[in-house]
């Protein structure tokens, strides 16, 4: 039986709906998804496999200009993804418009594109049709899907279509993997995910999470965390009055580390000052967007 291997990247701007699709096309929730724009910063692998095949799919940050050294990383991710794939799944949304800066990425590039239409869940009257008309005007691409990842409508013809694609070749992973990234990442990004829930305005964007400490024993995992935000206004917010806003924080990723492990967790969470983070390449080092 010949095997079919590949990478599929998964890119668009930000908000489109990129985590939620990898998410239902792995069947695992590894990326966090908030309503906030940029919430992905990392290249995120997920990684699904069959009989006959394996994908392994990296969910990507947003396409933006960026304005800071940390969006310059970003982007750095998803150049690197895309230089990796064997299937590119270019997502938009319903409502969106063809934008030169935002696909300029995908011009020189020689790879199969998929373009696939996000939140078709939304749509009035003849508009999916209209807009895959609209975007074969624009864009050249080899198919153009419509779905709804957060009601998962049409998911399996991503599937199907991603399969026709990919190149004959033994699994890059074992076949038991389901993704490339630790525990101590999944941890972080549980916690960052309840922080971009819970905060407004700059506090999700100024802030980073590091785990200091994971001890995996027989009964619990116990888990020491470092929330970092850029000045000391921002630290008093994350703390909240008597502590109020960090507790809540800390109890609702436990109890999401809980579900994704599959254990008890005993999270301690603590919050520091890291001046100006985004912009040092020092510190990006240090928290993990820069190896």
């Amino acid at each position: 039986m010949s095997h079919k291997s590949g990478f599929v990247s998964i890119v668009g701007r930000p908000n489109v709906g990129k985590s939620s699709l990898m998410n239902k096309l792995v069947g695992e929730n590894l990326s966090i998804i908030t309503s906030k724009a940029q919430t992905t910063r990392h290249r995120i692998m997920g990684i699904l496999n069959g009989e006959d095949f394996q994908i392994v799919y990296s969910d990507t940050p947003g396409i933006l200009e960026p304005k800071y050294e940390l969006q310059e990383v970003m982007m750095g991710f998803v150049k690197v993804s895309l230089d990796d794939a064997d299937v590119v799944l270019l997502i938009v949304e319903l409502e969106e418009k063809y934008d030169e800066h935002s696909f300029a990425l995908l011009k020189t590039i020689q790879t199969p594109i998929i373009l696939v239409i996000n939140k078709i869940d939304l749509a009035k009257g003849s508009q999916v049709k209209d807009k895959i008309d609209y975007w074969k005007s624009l864009i050249d691409v080899k198919e153009i899907l419509s779905v709804s990842a957060r009601n998962a409508i049409n998911i399996d013809s991503v599937l199907d279509t991603i399969k026709k694609y990919l190149p004959e070749h033994p699994p890059y992973y074992p076949k038991e993997d389901l993704t490339d990234r630790s525990e101590r990442f999944f941890a972080a990004e549980m916690i960052r995910e309840k922080i971009f829930l819970n905060y407004d305005q700059e506090i999700p964007y100024s802030t980073a999470v590091g785990i200091d400490s994971f001890k995996d024993e027989e009964a619990i995992l116990r888990i020491r965390a470092i929330i970092y935000v850029e000045r000391d206004s921002q630290k008093g917010i994350v703390i909240g009055k008597g502590g109020s806003s960090l507790k809540k924080v800390g109890t609702e990723a436990r109890q999401a580390m809980e579900s994704f492990f599959g254990k008890k967790v005993f999270l301690e969470t603590h919050v520091k000052v890291a001046d100006n983070w985004r912009k040092q390449k020092l510190k990006l080092k240090q928290f993990g967007y820069i190896d």
